[in-house]
């Protein structure tokens, strides 16, 4: 498993990859010290995990997940333990805190070990890197509050002027990406163009009915209802064989 330490401080990535030799299965391929730097070395190298600081000089961590296209597993490392709690809303794997004690490590290792069996990916899946996959995760952040959230999880994307608000069990956050964008990253087998303001997860449609001028009514399971316009009708009857 290839792994990316971004945090400021030197002496605590050296502190770090000192007690990850015990640990052979993670390979530290490369280190930043900043979030720019972060981001630019995760886009290239695409690591499977990354051991991040959250507060570092200028962007902090959940600023940076906030712009990644597709995010890794993310172990946070921080002297800051009143991080803690926004941390885990971001649902990461894990939350060690400076100076980190191989103990804790090791249990972060084993909850890493654990995330593999439970959610393994396919290369296959993943052949074409500008489309992101049900199986990928992506991060979510609106205002204070930031999620990490599987894509097949997302039942909804409605258009908000520049916006979209993206519908996942109770939430409903707004995030800075037009319709149109997201359509271009999103695997048409699982996301479609409903009409001009939103896109369904086909997945997660609970009812489908006929409705006005020769549309159709698709309702969702978070109990949505939204119209599928005359001409999309057209193409989502042929995909689904209707």
């Amino acid at each position: 498993m290839k792994a990316i330490i971004i945090d400021d401080e030197r002496l605590a990535r050296t502190e770090l990859k000192k007690l990850l030799q015990d640990f052979p299965e993670v390979e530290i391929i490369d280190e930043a010290a900043n979030a720019e730097e972060g981001i630019a070395k995760i886009e290239s190298q695409q690591p499977d995990l990354i051991f991040l600081d959250i507060q570092m000089p200028g962007k902090t961590g959940f600023d940076m997940l906030a712009r990644l296209e597709r995010t890794p597993q993310v172990i946070f490392t921080t002297a800051y333990d009143e991080f803690a709690l926004k941390a885990f809303e971001v649902n990461a794997l894990d939350y060690l805190l400076k100076p980190v004690e191989p103990k804790r490590l090791a249990d972060a290792i084993q909850k890493l070990h654990f995330a593999e069996s439970k959610d393994l990916r396919s290369e296959t899946e993943n052949i074409n890197n500008s489309i992101l996959t049900e199986c990928d995760q992506v991060f979510v952040k609106d205002g204070e509050r930031c999620w990490f959230v599987k894509l097949s999880e997302i039942r909804l994307f409605e258009s908000v002027g520049n916006y979209a608000k993206v519908f996942f069990a109770n939430n409903k956050p707004l995030i800075l990406k037009s319709l149109n964008a997201l359509e271009e990253r999103l695997d048409e087998k699982t996301f479609f163009r409903a009409n001009r303001k939103h896109i369904v997860n086909l997945r997660l449609i609970e009812k489908i009915e006929p409705y006005f001028n020769g549309g159709l009514l698709l309702e969702l399971k978070g109990g949505e209802k939204i119209e599928v316009s005359r001409r999309q009708t057209v193409k989502f009857k042929e995909m689904m064989s209707l």
